[in-house]
């Protein structure tokens, strides 16, 4: 697993990707797809967006593309600094990573990872998909906040800990021996 600065910010890099892709999808398809076919009298959630002109997103209609790596700026920014040290702490505060089984230690960090990344994102997330031209109301931001965390809160546990983390784990570690056997070849040549 990562163990210095750069291959801490590659995983982080990994996982943000497939994590933004699956949560764009899970947003527009799973929680709003029938709301934006109902509105727009469309069949498909693609011809739904298609025809709104893009996603709302900070009070007007975007590309998905701009939705996309917005996200994933907010989303990397969010994992590097807040996300993946905070989470570390919290589950090295619980288990001793040196003594606990590397797949137990695994799950405490990812459970912990969800905890702090769900809440923080669904927040940005109710500031973008807010409905700014209603005006503005705090309450109704609060209010949004929850309701997406109650959404993506077992979407994020399940996918994270079953199938996001597990694949990243093993895309990670397949890029990491090719690089340590690439630094072995060009060792081995320049030694001779």
């Amino acid at each position: 697993m990562p163990k210095t600065k750069l291959q801490r910010m590659m995983f982080a890099l990994m996982t943000v990707i497939i994590t933004v892709h699956a949560y764009v999808f899970y947003s527009l398809y799973v929680v709003n797809g029938t709301e934006l076919m109902n509105v727009t009298d469309t069949d498909s959630v693609i011809g739904a967006v298609n025809a709104m002109g893009g996603v709302y997103m900070l009070g007007r209609n975007l590309p998905i593309w701009t939705v996309v790596i917005v996200e994933f700026l907010l989303a990397y920014t969010l994992e590097i600094t807040i996300g993946s040290p905070l989470s570390f702490r919290l589950a090295a505060g619980i288990f001793d990573p040196i003594k606990t089984h590397p797949v137990l230690f695994e799950t405490a960090v990812i459970c912990a990872t969800v905890g702090i990344m769900c809440p923080s994102m669904s927040f940005l997330a109710a500031i973008l998909y807010y409905p700014y031209y209603n005006g503005f109301a705090p309450l109704t931001l609060l209010a949004e906040w929850i309701r997406l965390i109650c959404l993506n809160f077992p979407f994020a546990f399940f996918s994270q800990l079953f199938f996001i983390q597990p694949l990243v784990r093993t895309l990670f570690k397949f890029c990491m021996s090719r690089t340590a056997d690439k630094n072995a070849v060009e060792t081995t040549n320049a030694a001779a």
